[in-house]
């Protein structure tokens, strides 16, 4: 299994049953394009394809190589954006029908699981939030009233699954938690036995509008479809949405206890960011699973630091035996707290989006796969308004998204340089990359491990803003946006559509 980045998550590493995808384009058109081949882009699928809709998932890369691959994989009914804050935002009908999505969402994945016979580590858990300060105490009397307002199984409890001190906690009922590579391995296999279509190496990246008919562009050939459903994380190109989605990093570990005291519940401190702990076991092997250190990407250039700072917290609270495997993963902060599901703005009626899930992607990609289906198959869906991407509503930090975007540099003139010029590649260690400055211009330069040099245009694709070095997962990252590029410049990461240009270098 492969993932968009150079660390190995637990998943991939104990995930090697994806079905075989056929690679040839299928003949006739389909109902729905679904693009993207996370959990999100799979159960959009099968929820389709239960309702009669012939559907073809098309991944750049292949199954589950996104975020999906990095999560750590905690189902939840409750969210980063607290009830609080969605009753305080947008209402306490708001805040109970958000609940009701999210009971739903793991309901639906448990009936998933049930109908498909899939072996995916799955089990309910309880949630435990806790606070560690005063500010915290009244944060979290804030977040029970108005869970308990939503409808959540919530209650004050006098203990908590980790060894950390704490002042005050909350334990939300009936979580759960799951292998997710596994689980979406499973519903690829069904979806390919009920006659869907996936095509792996298959990049989407136009189409045409031709009224009932969308003429999709591919990296394969076109596909004439319906609908066209972005379930990429965030949609390609430039839009409305980009401004309003901010991309972030998140750390996590998989480790292993001398003691064996793994923790029999979720957690998760209140700090920001926060930390998150729970335990998986995979193959008769229990590990912490445990993550945080959440920053913008492309804003934090030392990435192993990251590593090395929660490593060094869990040490610090926990008999660590070995770090198994340590990984980092992207997700999208939504301007106002709730994703984005439904028509994508600026584009045809038969166009729809689903973006903008915090850090709670496994919950919200089954809220986006009935809300989809719903708006496809009925034209309507009791979440439509809610989660409407067309949605405006002010928040503090939108000028922030659009100053972000402006911040731009000139391009690159030329595709050739002289290395003799360049001072700065002597201080390149092998594996290291930096965007340096030559005769006024940045270069985007990484070094091997062999020693050979690439240099590439740093102007980011998408929307022209400079990418940064992300040491941790050997890549280019850019700090507006969130698009993401290998040492040689391929997009691992959307929004971009084109690579990086490449710059020959005379090597003298």
């Amino acid at each position: 299994m492969q993932r968009d980045g150079a660390t190995t998550s637990l998943w991939q590493g104990t995930t090697t049953d994806f079905p075989a995808t056929p690679q040839a384009l299928p003949t006739e058109p389909v109902d729905v394009l679904i693009v993207g081949g996370g959990i999100t882009g799979l159960t959009t699928a099968i929820e389709l394809q239960r309702q009669g809709r012939s559907c073809l998932v098309a991944e750049a890369h292949s199954i589950g190589y996104g975020t999906t691959g990095g999560t750590t994989a905690h189902l939840n009914t409750f969210f980063d954006t607290t009830y609080d804050m969605v009753e305080s935002d947008f209402g306490e009908d708001s805040a109970r029908l958000l609940h009701t999505g999210a009971r739903a969402a793991l309901d639906l994945i448990k009936r998933n699981i049930a109908e498909f016979a899939i072996e995916c580590e799955h089990n309910d858990r309880d949630g435990y939030v806790y606070a560690q300060t005063d500010t915290q105490e009244e944060e979290l009397d804030k977040m029970f009233q108005a869970s308990v307002n939503a409808g959540a199984e919530v209650e004050v409890t006098d203990s908590i699954p980790v060894p950390l001190p704490f002042r005050k906690a909350i334990v939300f009922r009936r979580q759960a938690q799951f292998h997710p590579t596994r689980y979406i391995a499973g519903l690829a296999s069904a979806f390919v036995a009920g006659g869907g279509t996936i095509l792996d190496n298959c990049r989407v990246s136009d189409f045409e509008n031709e009224d009932v008919w969308l003429s999709v562009n591919t990296s394969q050939g076109v596909i004439r479809a319906r609908f066209l459903i972005w379930a990429t994380h965030i949609p390609p190109g430039i839009n409305l949405l980009h401004f309003r989605n901010a991309p972030y990093r998140s750390y996590a570990v998989a480790a292993t206890l001398s003691d064996d005291a793994y923790p029999e519940g979720l957690a998760y401190d209140m700090y920001d960011p926060y930390h998150y702990y729970r335990t998986q076991e995979v193959d008769g092997k229990r590990y912490l699973i445990a993550g945080g250190e959440d920053h913008k990407t492309g804003h934090v250039t030392n990435t192993d630091q990251c590593f090395t700072h929660l490593e060094a917290y869990l040490r610090n609270h926990f008999a660590i035996e070995d770090i198994a495997y340590r990984w980092s993963s992207q997700y999208f902060e939504p301007a106002d707290g709730l994703p984005y599901i439904g028509h994508l703005p600026g584009n045809p009626k038969n166009v729809f989006v689903a973006t903008g899930f915090s850090g709670n992607g496994m919950t919200y990609s089954h809220i986006a796969a009935v809300t989809l289906t719903e708006l496809i198959t009925r034209g309507e869906s009791g979440y439509a308004t809610l989660f409407a991407p067309a949605r405006v509503k002010p928040v503090a930090g939108f000028m922030d998204f659009v100053k972000e975007n402006a911040d731009v540099v000139a391009q690159f003139v030329g595709k050739r340089l002289k290395t003799e010029k360049l001072r700065e590649l002597a201080e390149l260690a092998p594996g290291e990359g930096r965007v340096v400055k030559f005769e006024g211009t940045n270069v985007a330069l990484y070094k091997n491990e062999q020693g050979k040099l690439f240099a590439l245009n740093p102007v980011c694709t998408h929307a022209k803003c400079v990418v940064d070095w992300n040491g941790a997962e050997q890549s280019w990252d850019c700090p507006c946006h969130g698009a993401r590029y290998s040492i040689t410049g391929e997009v691992l990461t959307g929004p971009a559509r084109a690579n990086l240009e490449p710059i020959d270098l005379d090597e003298l």
